[in-house]
């Protein structure tokens, strides 16, 4: 007899959500309302790179990835897993979550490997090779609600800045195995939009060659090609579920959005 495994939500925050105070209490909100096993991943790559600036240092960006020298993982270090991670978990507390904040290199639970030097050097970005899925399993299996922030570690020592969406599906694939898995991705905009400024514009089903067709022509772009990337690669490797929205997904799941199909 088959079983039916349990459900898990991954929610991954990030864009202006995690800058506009409002949105965000609203979206932890929706997010602690959530039945079930959930996990929360958030970037915070808009602060960072305030910091950075704010310190003179002057962020870098290729095709929607930030290359990140050494300063600049300090300052991703101290924004994420530090000012972001402990705000997000501070407020989820105060919701009766039971929040705990994570990096990849907390118990080891996602371990990655510095990106190899092909056409441009990112730097000290990782590569996900390996996810603890049983600490995991029991860490959600005792109620706790892991936060995780965009950085993992190569299991040296060594931190790394790690794609939240990235994160997000790795997750997700990994899990797969012991749960049914949903992953949605949360911004400020409803979902997919052939004109970033149009709402009107969204693309409520968005299949491979779809996405094809619009790179195609350029209609997808920049931070959004790898989340895509990311999307399609998550469904292919056993998620269930892939949307992309915003707060109001997380609170009524019939609100506009865009639905991830193979």
């Amino acid at each position: 007899m088959k079983t039916t495994k349990p459900e898990l939500t991954i929610v991954k925050i990030g864009g202006n959500i995690i800058d506009d105070t409002t949105a965000l209490n609203r979206t932890l909100h929706a997010f602690s309302q959530l039945k079930g096993s959930k996990i929360l991943v958030h970037g915070g790559g808009k602060e960072a790179s305030r910091i950075a600036e704010a310190l003179n240092l002057e962020p870098q960006m290729v095709d929607g990835r930030r290359i990140t020298d050494q300063n600049m993982l300090n300052i991703v270090v101290m924004t994420y897993a530090g000012l972001i991670n402990k705000r997000i978990v501070a407020e989820l507390n105060t919701l009766q979550t039971n929040a705990f904040g994570y990096t990849g290199a907390d118990g080891n639970l996602i371990i990655s490997e510095r990106r190899s030097v092909k056409d441009i050097d990112f730097g000290f970005v990782g590569d996900i090779k390996q996810i603890d899925t049983q600490q995991l399993v029991t860490i959600l299996d005792g109620k706790a609600v892991p936060v995780f922030c965009a950085i993992t570690h190569d299991g040296k020592g060594q931190l790394l800045n790690t794609n939240a969406d990235t994160i997000a599906a790795e997750l997700g694939i990994a899990l797969s195995e012991s749960y049914t898995v949903k992953i949605i991705y949360c911004f400020e905009k409803q979902g997919v939009l052939i004109n970033t400024n149009d709402e009107t514009s969204l693309i409520p089903l968005l299949t491979t060659s779809k996405y094809q067709d619009l790179l195609t022509i350029g209609a997808i772009y920049s931070g959004m090609i790898p989340k895509l990337d990311n999307c399609f690669s998550a469904l292919t490797k056993g998620v269930h579920q892939v949307i992309i929205g915003n707060a109001a997904i997380l609170e009524n799941q019939n609100t506009k959005c865009t639905v991830i199909q193979l």
